[in-house]
């Protein structure tokens, strides 16, 4: 699903970000990239994005090799990834319906279409009776699930978490990190930065340890003990 082979990004001057990495994920999987602030864990989400571009190596992401995308391709590349950041990223004067509609308006889909699939994501995120409330009437969970089911709406086969509960307290947390195992249960492959010990070793799945660039440490329902 996911294939980075020996991955160098430095950032000018001279700071290292990725250096040498390889890694694989599988289709389906969760997996949570952890390590201290600058080991290069969002640098990760950026190249599969394309808001970054690897000064070495090669990016493949479902048979597609990403490396030198073309920028007209860009946007198709990212309605197959769904993306959550820490500080939601909600426009503030639209409501949660029409934020999530939003994502696909962009994206030319029909009106019709946008009926149909934002209710289901909705439903799915547990705000279907919020679909009316404004960013501001959102408690920060509520907040979060509502950015998630912005990400949902093109039916990702891949959903990127960049410190998705970094602003939230340990009770929504925990609910939103139930959600994207959630997710994750319907087939989408989820990966997961943070810096929280305790958000990785609730999942008890695979754990890649990143430190100054590099993955030091990969394993199967890892725990996160630095």
């Amino acid at each position: 699903m996911i294939h980075f082979k020996k991955i160098n990004k430095i950032y000018y001057p001279k700071t290292t970000a990725v250096k040498d990495l390889t890694l694989h994920i599988e289709p389906k999987e969760f997996v949570s990239v952890v390590g201290q602030s600058g080991a290069g864990k969002s640098t990760l989400i950026k190249l599969l994005n394309v808001q970054e571009r690897p000064d070495d190596g090669r990016i493949i992401i479902g048979g597609w090799d990403i490396t030198d995308i073309k920028q007209r391709e860009v946007p198709l590349l990212r309605r197959q990834l769904g993306v959550v950041y820490q500080d939601f990223k909600l426009l503030p004067k639209k409501t949660v319906y029409e934020n999530v509609a939003f994502a696909m308006e962009v994206c030319g889909v029909s009106s019709r279409r946008i009926k149909n699939v934002v209710p289901q994501v909705l439903k799915i995120v547990g705000l279907k009776d919020k679909t009316d409330r404004y960013p501001h009437q959102l408690s920060g969970g509520e907040t979060q699930r509502a950015a998630i089911a912005r990400a949902l709406v093109h039916r990702p086969k891949i959903l990127l978490a960049d410190e998705p509960t970094g602003n939230l307290d340990s009770l929504n947390t925990k609910d939103i990190i139930d959600l994207l195992l959630k997710i994750n249960e319907f087939g989408t492959t989820i990966l997961l930065v943070t810096h929280n010990r305790d958000v990785v070793n609730s999942i008890r799945k695979r754990v890649v340890l990143m430190d100054q660039g590099e993955i030091i440490s990969d394993q199967e329902e890892g725990k996160y003990i630095l």
